[in-house]
């Protein structure tokens, strides 16, 4: 158990000194770097263990983050000009001001189990959604956890006061939920891989409400001078996606050395969190906008931002 804790927060900690390396190190206007802020190893270790920039006509800088809150603000500070982030806090974060674009989409493979879940302990008395009433739950604010318990509770026509949120970063999260100062916690790979195999039990689990999509996100402002970087990378990811698809152990190899988690759980973060890419289209607008009245009714977002004028299909077609 040690073990796979002392991995989570070695994942965490490296967050603050990558977000300040990128932004000491280069400003807004040099086209020959790309900065891309990456969430627990995945985008990086796909892109080392495929070798798809090998002859990448750029550099890349990464910053490590350990959830999509941190590298939303780091996109959205201008400290990074890439990310991939989730649509939840995508949409959260761009209704709450942020000046971020979407650019690329990557969709679940499969609708995989546990890839993102409410956990409880194995002996809790916490059987079902409606056990959640008066308990507390760890969350993420604005994330995809955060999220998924909010529809939870909408499907089973629970209000969203009825349940007590502990907003919380993963690794205070986890800290929490191991030592029971909160009832459940609501969280994604690879944090449920971890605490699955520590004992903890699903008590809702996101494949049965549709898994989210994950977002590849520009800093508006980076898009113009950066435009042919972008372009280029996001098909690069693309190649890296397929390859991890074809490659899975190799991939989790990678991953397992990237972020110090234990192989095992690094092979089962790929298997639930295996993606595809796709091009941005209505079907896509139309879910954040789901999620953006979603975040509404629980009085999180005003959602007066147009959620169309979040994504800039562009770079989908080629330009």
């Amino acid at each position: 158990m040690a073990k796979n804790r002392g991995a989570i927060v070695a994942v965490a900690l490296v967050a603050a000194a990558g977000f300040g390396l990128a932004a000491a190190k280069f400003g807004g206007g040099d086209d020959k770097v790309l900065r891309v802020a990456n969430q627990k190893g995945q985008v990086k270790s796909m892109m080392i263990a495929s070798g798809v920039l090998k002859d990448a006509p750029y550099t890349v800088e990464w910053s490590e983050f350990p959830a999509a809150q941190p590298l939303l603000e780091a996109v959205g500070g201008g400290a990074a000009d890439l990310g991939l982030a989730a649509d939840a806090p995508f949409i959260f974060a761009y209704q709450s001001g942020s000046p971020v674009k979407a650019i690329g989409i990557q969709a679940p493979a499969a609708q995989a189990g546990e890839a993102l879940a409410i956990l409880v302990k194995n002996g809790s008395p916490v059987r079902s959604v409606q056990d959640l009433v008066g308990k507390s739950v760890a969350a993420t604010r604005g994330s995809i956890g955060h999220h998924l318990l909010l529809q939870a509770l909408e499907r089973a026509h629970i209000p969203a006061d009825r349940v007590r949120v502990t907003f919380l970063p993963p690794g205070d999260a986890k800290a929490a939920f191991d030592s029971g100062a909160i009832d459940a916690w609501s969280t994604w790979t690879p944090y449920t891989n971890v605490a699955i195999k520590e004992g903890a039990r699903a008590v809702v689990d996101a494949k049965d409400y549709g898994l989210p999509i994950y977002i590849d996100i520009a800093h508006a402002e980076s898009i113009g001078p950066k435009r042919a970087l972008l372009a280029d990378f996001l098909q690069r990811e693309a190649k890296a996606v397929q390859w991890a698809r074809a490659h899975p152990d190799e991939f989790a190899q990678v991953l397992a050395k990237e972020t110090g988690l234990p192989l095992d759980i690094a092979r089962a973060s790929f298997d639930r969190n295996n993606r595809m890419a796709q091009p941005i289209d209505g079907k896509i607008v139309a879910h954040e906008q789901a999620i953006t009245q979603r975040f509404q009714r629980a009085g999180l977002t005003d959602g007066k931002r147009p959620v169309a004028d979040a994504f800039d299909a562009s770079f989908s077609k080629g330009g």
